[in-house]
């Protein structure tokens, strides 16, 4: 089977494809696309032969980071290209300015890159060597893989050892979406299906509030990362535990994003805080698999009133997601993702954000956790790893997302926006607000 004369390598999963509606809407403003980095920051440069050995081997073992993306009618696949694309670059710092400035504004322009779907490499590394800084950065577009993928990719070019390099992914075939969905019956998906519906339906009944955004066009998203103690880390971490147990990672800091934008405005236009986040269909600690999305979609929601209390925002989240796992609304919406990759992507990506009540935005930010990072050691190709950072584009509205992540028991934020809609100066506030939700009860 081929299209346009090229060999499918792999179709979309239906959770690819939800990623590609958000692709959709986000350059229908004139943006780049579903753009994600994931950045190593890197105490020296790494042994770059040993580097291009195992992309090299990299790309042999998933032909499909050599794809590109094409359609045949309504569906998509990851088609193998005609000529081969480059997708390691190098970058050297100058000597004549400040070189964490410098690595920034090669990963703004990098995650700001407008190309074609139809050409755009779907993955690429680029190493920033500088005097005294060594970044490198691996830079996705979201339907090739989830930032847990990522995180699997990078482990597999810091993995020594071939035969141990071919552990990972061994079961990428068929995605876990897919296997999850091969398990329920006809009239067991229709159930979940409309379950799921009547869910989204009874978000609707509340107009979500977004962040206060200028009225102009977007131009590029950019970001700002700031990187806590590991003693603030540590107090954080012991909230968590408190308010929403082992597992509540997610919800704590959802909550306290609502509270933060709340405390910033609290007349904001609107009726509550509503947030999507990822259930992960994955094993923990396992290598595969690492391309396609794994992910389900959730949402937390509270009304203003809820958010303006924070024990009972705590508590309003928790039996809320105690409801979703009891009427199995996580494993609802991949029915709900497998008929909507039946739309067009126009009519899939406003369905997926616009309330069904009045057409507004639905989510009032974007927020993604990509936990703690475990890589072996500290080793990356002969340099120590200092710290990381994530990057996505977000849609406009809500045009903001906020990531999360720990690494050597130290959290980072970093904050996406889009310029000229949300100004450095209201990140800087929205980021002091929510540092003290964090630290502690109010």
């Amino acid at each position: 089977m081929s299209t346009n004369g090229n060999a499918i390598i792999k179709p979309l999963n239906p959770a690819d494809y939800f990623t590609l509606a958000m692709d959709e809407e986000i350059r229908q403003e004139g943006m780049p696309g579903s753009l994600c980095g994931f950045a190593l920051e890197l105490d020296k440069a790494p042994a770059l032969d040993d580097l291009n050995l195992r992309i090299d081997s990299f790309t042999e073992q998933f032909p499909v980071a050599l794809a590109q993306l094409q359609a045949q009618g309504r569906r998509h696949y990851w088609c193998k290209r005609d000529q081969s694309r480059q997708i390691f670059f190098q970058h050297a710092l100058t000597d004549e300015s400040d070189e964490d400035q410098q690595i920034q504004v090669f990963i703004e322009e990098i995650i700001n890159h407008r190309e074609s779907r139809a050409t755009i490499n779907p993955i690429e590394f680029h190493l920033f060597n500088g005097r005294d800084k060594h970044v490198f950065l691996l830079r996705w577009i979201h339907p090739f893989c989830d930032a847990k993928g990522a995180d699997l990719i990078l482990r597999y070019l810091a993995t020594e050892q071939l035969q141990d390099r071919e552990k990972f992914g061994v079961d990428d075939a068929v995605s876990l979406v897919d296997l999850q969905l091969n398990k329920f019956s006809w009239w067991r998906k229709v159930q979940l299906f409309f379950k799921a519906k009547k869910y989204i339906q009874a978000l609707d009944q509340l107009t979500s509030i977004v962040p206060p955004l200028k009225d102009k066009a977007p131009e590029n998203l950019r970001y700002r990362v700031y990187r806590l103690s590991e003693s603030q880390t540590e107090q954080i971490n012991q909230q968590i535990l408190n308010h929403f147990g082992l597992t509540g990672g997610q919800l704590y800091f959802i909550a306290c994003l609502m509270r933060a934008l709340y405390a910033l405005d609290p007349e904001a236009k609107g009726d509550a805080y509503c947030a999507p986040y990822a259930f992960n269909l994955r094993r923990q600690n396992v290598l595969t698999p690492v391309t396609g999305n794994q992910v389900c979609a959730l949402f937390a929601q509270a009304s203003k009133e809820l958010v303006s209390d924070r024990r009972t925002l705590f508590e309003h989240l928790k039996q809320q997601n105690i409801q979703v796992i009891r009427e199995q609304l996580d494993y609802a919406f991949l029915p709900l993702m497998w008929a909507g990759s039946w739309l067009p992507l126009e009519k899939y990506g406003k369905t997926l954000r616009q309330s069904v009540n009045d057409g507004s935005e639905r989510s009032s930010f974007w927020y993604s956790d990509i936990g703690k990072q475990g890589f072996t050691g500290q080793d990356f190709l002969g340099a120590n790893i200092t710290s990381l950072v994530h990057f996505c584009q977000p849609t406009n509205p809500p045009s903001l997302a906020v990531l999360s992540s720990q690494y050597q028991n130290k959290l980072s934020l970093c904050y996406n926006f889009i310029d000229p809609l949300i100004e450095p100066e209201w990140i800087a506030h929205l980021h002091q607000q929510l540092l003290l939700e964090l630290l502690g009860d109010k």
